[in-house]
């Protein structure tokens, strides 16, 4: 009883009394939670009602795996690419560094030299990280460029550690001990990657491991990272449901019985069941202060949590960007089109060319009278991207000069009225679709087209 510590919980201002009693739990035949996740049926979300408080931390931030995650997914990107990107996501970040890290990968020359021209950059945010295989000779490598942190695989389910890597629970626990002391020798700071942490033994398995690296942190006064790494989406937001799939409940275990501190602690979410953006907000909600994305969402086969919707779940959880550069988004958005090839779908929040534009009609018919009324929040001013209204037989000659206005960001002095030459011609074009039988709205191209031949017959300019 005399070991047992009683402590004042700074948020709750209640003094609390754990007893961290939490042996590793050796099994002969992995648990893989068949109760929940039976492969020929839809995996289960189960209740207890077991409810674990709201743990906000005094900080919150994101941090980046767009060149590691976001790279497994796709074409690589050429070393100019990522510095160009790591550019943007300085500015994005803003002063105060919102946008923490960034990790890359070691293994080709190109990667390499696209670390050494984002370190060349002399940025404190974001800091530039690793990804490597568990060894001696990656971890001196990481050193040798200059690094301070690395993230190391550390599989934590028995679907890893009994059928891929095929050891017991304390042979695998041992194996990344050893792996994370290598690392701590050169002095390099650990990341542990808890890979499929939401089908994994919570109590029996990630607790008891994560104890032994907070002794390890505590030995060599080397901080050690947790990364939750929910890696096939599994996880789940909703109070009261059961581990390994409640994220409040992965989240208050690591930190009231393995001891991580909130700074430590790193949500990185998938999106296969549609949750990495409210997993990823939970996280921070219940003692995360790090959560983990991938610019667009742009990963491993649904991708990650998209980097864009953490800042503005920031902006909405905090009341403020926090000096956070939106306007960014848009810019990144343009030149992963033009320079990368990469189209975002159209109707994908923030980024989608079509996330602000209104079709409906009786829904135009608002916008055209006061943009608030079917615009989330002023897009021009957060992201460069006026609030649009689709052009159909309901727009008449003032939605058809509100789209050009808009669509073409033309300065007050220089916008076209409904009565204009132009606006007249477009409408008759438009009037004569709809006549001829047409019952879809018109698309951006083809009023671009139009737009472009009736100003080469006006001798006009946009």
């Amino acid at each position: 009883m005399e070991n047992r510590k009683v402590r004042l919980n700074q948020h709750t201002n209640l003094l609390e009394l754990e007893e961290h009693m939490y042996p590793l739990v050796d099994v002969d035949t992995p648990n893989v939670f068949r109760n929940l996740f039976h492969y020929d049926e839809i995996p289960k979300i189960a209740f207890n009602d077991r409810i674990v408080p709201h743990n906000m931390p005094d900080e919150i931030w994101i941090t980046d795996t767009t060149f590691r995650d976001g790279q497994q997914s796709r074409a690589p990107y050429t070393t100019e690419q990522i510095v160009t990107i790591y550019d943007y996501f300085h500015r994005l970040g803003g002063p105060n560094g919102k946008i923490r890290q960034s990790e890359f990968f070691l293994y080709s020359k190109k990667d390499r030299d696209a670390v050494y021209k984002c370190l060349e950059r002399g940025y404190q945010f974001p800091e530039v990280t690793s990804w490597i295989r568990a060894s001696k000779k990656d971890f001196q490598l990481v050193k040798d460029i200059g690094l301070k942190e690395t993230g190391i695989l550390v599989s934590c389910s028995d679907y890893h550690i009994f059928y891929k890597l095929k050891m017991t629970r304390r042979e695998a626990m041992e194996h990344y001990l050893s792996v994370v002391r290598e690392c701590m020798e050169t002095g390099v700071r650990p990341r542990c990657h808890l890979e499929d942490i939401t089908r994994s033994d919570i109590y029996g398995f990630v607790i008891p491991f994560c104890l032994e690296l907070m002794k390890l942190m505590e030995e060599y006064q080397i901080p050690v990272k947790i990364r939750v790494c929910d890696t096939m989406g599994y996880g789940v937001n909703f109070p009261g449901a059961v581990i390994p799939r409640s994220i409040p409940g992965i989240i208050y275990g690591l930190m009231t019985h393995a001891g991580v501190p909130s700074e430590l602690i790193e949500f990185h979410g998938h999106n296969d069941f549609y949750k990495a953006v409210n997993n990823s907000t939970t996280a921070w909600l219940y003692g995360a202060c790090g959560v983990n994305c991938s610019l667009f969402g742009i990963g491993e086969r649904t991708g990650n949590t998209p980097l864009e919707a953490m800042v503005f779940e920031y902006a909405q959880l905090r009341g403020t960007l926090d000096g956070m550069d939106t306007t960014v988004i848009t810019e990144l958005a343009e030149y992963y089109e033009k320079e990368i090839g990469y189209r975002v779908p159209s109707r994908t929040p923030f980024v989608g060319k079509n996330f602000n534009v209104t079709r409906a009609g009786i829904h135009a018919d608002g916008m055209l009278k006061n943009e608030e009324i079917y615009n989330i929040f002023d897009t021009d001013k957060f992201l460069n991207r006026p609030a649009l209204v689709s052009v159909s037989n309901t727009s008449g000659a003032a939605g058809i000069a509100y789209w050009i206005n808009a669509y073409y960001k033309l300065p007050q002095g220089s916008q076209v009225d409904k009565n204009s030459e132009l606006v007249s011609r477009l409408k008759e074009w438009v009037d004569k679709e709809y006549e001829e039988g047409r019952v879809t709205v018109l698309t951006d191209d083809e009023l671009i087209a139009k737009i472009d031949s009736i100003c080469k017959e006006l001798h006009i300019k946009l």
